[in-house]
């Protein structure tokens, strides 16, 4: 069933776009990741403009988050005194991505900009993502091996503008997770993801926030985050197809429901291992896309519109 996307403007079939939203919320439900950094390339590969994928695929975020963050709220695993200041730079990254976003698509070199952030991050994150995996899968095997201490002092907590956040028992300066803010808000604009998988490693090993409130709390400000890049591309970029977001959010819901009952029956490192390596094959086939001579030498282009 063809069906006709009026801001990407192609023809696409409507099964096609429930499996990958279906795919990535298996995905996002096996590993507890937004999904955002999946989908965004994989609708590349089925011909969405880069442009539209990221904006779009926002959507996909704020969906997964919404639900997430209730079930954390209602169990008390949510630092809104931490989630507060981590969306204060959230925000005030997205404008600055939005704004680095619509200076690139007026150049016309939004499509390249974008994928080669997909190839830098993704490939980057996926590499540590891989070391660290295996280096907890052999602690696990070692009987003998020394706990690993999360919770350190470091440079971070000698930083002046301290505050308490009492959920997350920490005493530390704002300026950290103002930083952490303000580049994941800068990744929701230019890459079209949620941002979680560099906030949650950011806030357990760089501000030493407890695992139990750390999801939560990224969740939270997830939401805010993506749905105002979502609205500043709708109303600048004008790159918001709501019919394809519509039918990834459905994929996802069920997706996701599958995923979580897979998830259970692996283990945790074997889990991470399987994201690092998901995560780097597809940065590879973007950078292989980058590499290779393209069907269309040519594409018009008119008004920044395909």
């Amino acid at each position: 069933m063809q069906i006709y996307l009026p801001i990407a403007e192609i023809s696409i079939n409507a099964f096609l776009l429930l499996g990958i939203g279906g795919v990535v919320g298996m995905l996002s439900g096996m590993f507890g990741v937004g999904g955002g950094f999946l989908i965004t390339p994989l609708l590349f590969f089925i011909g969405i403009p880069p442009a539209v994928a990221v904006a779009t695929g926002v959507n996909q975020v704020v969906a997964s988050s919404v639900s997430g963050v209730l079930a954390h709220l209602r169990r008390k695993t949510v630092d809104l005194r931490m989630g507060t200041v981590l969306l204060v730079g959230g925000i005030f990254g997205s404008a600055l991505g939005i704004w680095v976003f619509s200076q690139m698509r007026s150049l016309g070199q939004i499509d390249l900009f974008v994928q080669l952030s997909y190839v830098v991050f993704l490939g980057a994150i996926g590499f540590l993502m891989l070391q660290e995996a295996l280096r907890a899968l052999l602690r696990t095997r070692r009987a003998d091996a020394p706990p690993r201490r999360l919770h350190q002092h470091l440079w971070v907590h000698k930083l002046p503008l301290k505050m308490k956040f009492r959920t997350s028992g920490l005493y530390i300066s704002v300026i950290p997770p103002v930083l952490v803010g303000i580049s994941v808000g800068f990744l929701a604009a230019i890459m079209g993801v949620g941002g979680g998988f560099i906030m949650v490693p950011a806030m357990i090993y760089l501000l030493g926030m407890p695992t139990k409130v750390v999801v939560g709390t990224s969740l939270f400000q997830i939401i805010f985050v993506a749905a105002f890049t979502t609205v500043m591309h709708a109303s600048n970029t004008y790159s918001v197809d709501i019919l394809l977001a519509l039918f990834l959010i459905i994929g996802g819901v069920i997706g996701a429901q599958i995923g979580t009952t897979l998830g259970l029956r692996l283990k945790a490192e074997q889990l991470r291992i399987l994201l690092a390596l998901l995560v780097l094959l597809v940065s590879g086939k973007i950078a292989l896309d980058l590499l290779l001579t393209p069907a269309e030498l040519y594409s018009i282009s008119i008004d920044g519109r395909w």
